[in-house]
């Protein structure tokens, strides 16, 4: 997936009173960050290729948390601090927060490989888990913040259409594996018009190779009713033959 294709992508939320920047990739990392939590709670200790596989997914959704920091960081709260100096300032200390927290889970995770079988083992699972609820509940607080106040300030200094394009710069500065991956937990996690705008959108700008390459990714993810309603919003003539047949 190229940047400039990327980049034409429309605002995740279109369909919002204002464009909304935070609502696509904040209910991805929502989903994401559960998923991972039930993972790590019902882990069974004694089978070490789950334990492997479920390490794994902690490892990566620390690694998906800290880059979307990143690119907070650099272009949100750079557009932020641009006319509302200091807008950012809470946010950005609780991303370096949450960075330290990141590096304490995979602590935990090496923890957990490390521990023999036994009690061992059993307390660092249990440690992980309540380790990665925490960050969990933090997240989610922290979320609402930006999604409430700091939308609050980019609304007053921004029209939709220059957020849209901040959306986008954001988009293109992804590589083609984290889109994907973002997007395999953004779109299960939409309302049906969201998933439906974002994916039109999508599918009007981007070469067919990468749209099936899309909904390659997220058809496994979605329900039998939810990718009929998909499919059926989506422009026939240019979607792929197997994803109408």
């Amino acid at each position: 997936m190229n940047h400039e294709t990327r980049a034409q992508f429309p605002s995740s939320s279109s369909t919002a009173a204002r464009v909304d920047i935070y609502i696509g990739i904040h209910k991805a990392l929502r989903a994401m960050m559960l998923d991972t939590l039930q993972a790590v709670g019902r882990i069974d200790a004694n089978d070490s290729a789950e334990m492997h596989a479920v390490c794994e997914r902690v490892l990566e959704l620390g690694d998906a948390c800290a880059s979307h920091l990143g690119h907070e960081n650099d272009f949100v709260h750079a557009a932020m601090e641009a006319h509302r100096p200091g807008s950012s300032g809470r946010i950005a200390g609780e991303h370096v927060e949450h960075l330290a927290a990141i590096a304490q889970l995979r602590d935990a995770v090496s923890s957990l490989c490390a521990a023999g079988r036994g009690p061992a083992q059993d307390q660092a699972a249990l440690q992980l888990y309540r380790q990665l609820a925490l960050f969990v509940g933090e997240n989610f607080a922290h979320m609402h913040i930006e999604e409430t106040q700091h939308n609050e300030v980019l609304w007053s200094c921004y029209n939709d259409d220059e957020l849209r394009a901040l959306e986008n710069a954001i988009a293109a500065s992804l590589p083609p594996a984290e889109n994907l991956m973002y997007m395999r937990w953004m779109i299960p996690a939409m309302t049906p018009v969201e998933r439906a705008g974002l994916l039109g959108g999508i599918q009007a700008a981007a070469p067919a190779p990468v749209f099936a390459a899309i909904l390659d990714t997220v058809q496994p993810h979605l329900g039998q009713q939810d990718w009929a309603k998909l499919t059926k919003m989506l422009t026939p003539a240019q979607t792929p033959a197997w994803v109408v047949a």
